[in-house]
């Protein structure tokens, strides 16, 4: 058992590493290709930083383990709104972008609602729920990136890339280690939740989701560190529109996903924690130290009750 333990453990840090690497080699290849700086951030770096979800939750789809495809994907997002965002108000009070909360922010909640709609009478995200999915996934990326290109403010800045070689060995490693994270976190966790009676479910909510946030963590922490709270909220309100739309219409498009009762009620519980942080940072634009605190208590709450349910 021990060494399933360092083969989790090691399968997080081939995500977390894997995924830095993916995405340092393609934002080196979009310079070298004069690609707008602000379009690498809206696509790659989103991308990048979800990679461990994606790796994680079309693996479990694959092998059969849906709990830990549905719960990896809605306890990441619960982990992101609830504990990356309160860590970073609690560092410094977050500013919030007007365009990402009344934009961005609403359409996370909409397409979390719609979700709920296609799953809670037949237990199922389908192919065709999953065609769907990436359909408003892909409207989402060409509006965003068309209004990002319209607003954009040319900087005349000397940015250093890696050579086109070097860049494609990165990207090229990245997602060799990305996918076999995957599979060492999902194979790991499943033995875990076995040998202890655990379900797969509370696995995925917990372990599996906290692990693969950390490239959304970090990055959030940093930038918050940094005084740049917009980023911050930017990199959780993409993330969890790209696990959704995404990760869960590419899996289930792949092989129809089966979920549990206790899912749809970790859905309900998602919906309403963002529409409470969503009013928090409404309320005077940005999420304050005492909101961040608040936040996270929620969030305690919330492990409290799926581990004694």
């Amino acid at each position: 058992m021990v060494l399933v333990w360092i083969l989790l453990l090691l399968g997080f840090v081939l995500l977390v590493k894997g995924a830095d690497r993916f995405v340092e080699g393609s934002a080196s290849v979009a310079k070298v290709l004069r690609i707008p700086s602000v379009v690498i951030g809206l696509t790659v770096v989103a991308m990048g930083t979800s990679a461990p979800e994606l790796a994680v939750s079309i693996t479990a789809a694959l092998t059969g383990n849906n709990d830990i495809a549905v719960g990896n994907v809605i306890g990441s997002n619960i982990f992101n709104l609830m504990v990356v965002a309160g860590v970073c108000g609690v560092i410094l009070p977050m500013a919030v972008d007007p365009g990402i909360l009344n934009r961005d922010f609403i359409f996370s909640i909409v397409i979390s609602g719609i979700l709920l709609a296609v799953t809670a009478f037949d237990l199922q995200i389908s192919r065709m729920d999953g065609l769907a999915l990436l359909g408003l996934f892909g409207y989402f990326i060409i509006k965003t990136v068309k209004k990002a290109l319209k607003d954009r403010v040319e900087i005349q800045e000397e940015t250093k890339a890696l050579s086109p070689a070097k860049s494609l060995v990165y990207i090229a490693v990245g997602i060799a280690a990305i996918i076999l994270g995957g599979d060492m976190v999902v194979d790991s966790a499943s033995r875990i939740a076995s040998s202890f009676g655990l379900s797969q479910n509370l696995i995925a909510l917990t372990i599996v989701a906290a692990g693969t946030s950390l490239p959304e963590l970090v990055t959030s922490v940093v930038a918050s560190g940094k005084g740049e709270n917009g980023l911050a909220l930017g990199n959780v309100i993409g993330s969890n529109i790209f696990n959704i739309l995404a990760i869960l219409g590419l899996s289930s498009f792949i092989h129809p996903i089966m979920i549990t009762t206790q899912s749809v009620y970790d859905l309900m519980i998602l919906i309403v924690f963002s529409v409470v942080v969503w009013f928090a940072a409404r309320s005077q634009k940005e999420i304050s130290r005492g909101e961040g605190i608040a936040i996270l208590a929620l969030y305690m709450g919330y492990m409290a009750y799926i581990i004694i349910r």
